[in-house]
């Protein structure tokens, strides 16, 4: 039997002094998952590659005591990776080759141990020998966001990390991604890049593999964009966006793609409890330029991080879905197509 959970507005009131409370207008969640015993921050969605209604997500419980879980897509827990010391954001790569054999991963960065976790799908056994330590050197490390980019033109993978606090025009570190001879990932840092205001942190970080970009959230200032291709080398801030749409925290980042380079870029407000949406192939034929296309109010409590996808899952996730955290220690799962409704509503 399908499990749909939906949850009152009542019972999704902040109580946070700077956080404005959920709208009675806002989208509902299709699935609340089960809750974590600690704090989740960011989803990824996997995609079965035989049977996508048999899709997972993968969430992180941020915690001395935490870990990487897997949901199915009603929301029930379905697998616990091995503990993992306040594990932050998660991403997914598809068909990287490891001792001969092609599979799935997930990585997550792990704050205390500074390090970057690797784990293959839908198992999540380790393959990285205990993790591979990241900014090594540097005096402010404390990793947080991390997304995978994956090159078409030869399926090289790259994990962008960010951390807490680092120096302007350095703060995001690339590693290329490889096979370190007994089937565990190994990981090469191969560029140093990415601008910071200092005011806060960055937190999520997204790619678009098809476009080649790479987009990051600058806590209070704005979206960053930059290439993810580091053989461009080119480190050019492509734009900054986001800068007056926001109550205080830029947070999650997900892109929803409707083809293969349009679609929309999904920002968490994370205190004002809404959606920010850009259009993913930006603005008047101007690539780089981004307006508000809308803002959707839902039922999460102050958004951390969140993934989308197109792909039709079956059920009530036929458009796909959108995967956001929420306070409460849980996923709020998404139909695409009440997403769409409010971007396809007309403006005032």
């Amino acid at each position: 039997m399908k499990r749909i959970v939906l949850l009152s507005v009542a019972s999704l009131i902040s109580c946070g002094d700077k956080l404005a409370p959920v709208r009675e207008d806002a989208i509902k969640p299709i699935v609340v998952t089960q809750p974590l015993p600690h704090d989740t921050d960011d989803p990824a969605i996997w995609i079965h590659p035989a049977d996508a209604t048999k899709s997972l997500v993968v969430g992180t419980d941020k915690d001395t005591d935490g870990g990487l879980y897997l949901y199915d897509l009603n929301g029930k827990i379905i697998k616990k990776s091995i503990v993992l010391k306040r594990p932050n954001n998660v991403d997914i790569a598809y068909g990287i080759i490891l001792g001969g054999k092609k599979m799935d991963i997930a990585v997550t960065t792990e704050r205390e141990t500074n390090k970057i976790r690797f784990f293959s799908l839908p198992d999540l056994t380790p393959i990285d020998n205990g993790g591979i330590e990241v900014f090594a050197g540097e005096t402010e490390r404390d990793p947080m966001g991390i997304s995978l980019y994956t090159r078409p033109t030869d399926g090289a993978v790259f994990a962008i990390v960010g951390r807490k606090f680092g120096p302007s025009g350095t703060y995001l570190w690339q590693y290329q991604l490889s096979d370190s001879g007994g089937g565990n990932v190994q990981a090469t840092v191969i560029r140093k890049f990415g601008n910071f205001s200092g005011k806060k942190e960055i937190e999520a970080i997204a790619v678009d593999n098809e476009l080649g970009y790479v987009y990051c959230s600058d806590e209070q200032f704005g979206i960053r964009k930059y290439y993810a291709d580091p053989a461009k080398n080119d480190n050019t801030e492509l734009a900054v966006f986001g800068q007056n749409d926001f109550k205080s925290d830029h947070e999650g980042i997900a892109i929803y793609k409707k083809t293969a380079t349009t679609g929309y870029i999904l920002v968490s407000n994370q205190q004002a409890n809404t959606l920010v949406v850009y259009a993913r192939e930006g603005n008047n034929g101007n690539p780089n330029a981004y307006k508000m296309l809308a803002e959707i109010p839902t039922s999460t409590i102050e958004c951390d991080g969140a993934d989308a996808t197109n792909i039709n899952l079956g059920g009530n996730f036929t458009n796909g879905m959108f995967v956001a955290m929420s306070n409460g220690m849980t996923f709020h799962f998404y139909d695409w197509n009440e997403i769409q409704k409010w971007i396809d509503k007309p403006k005032k």
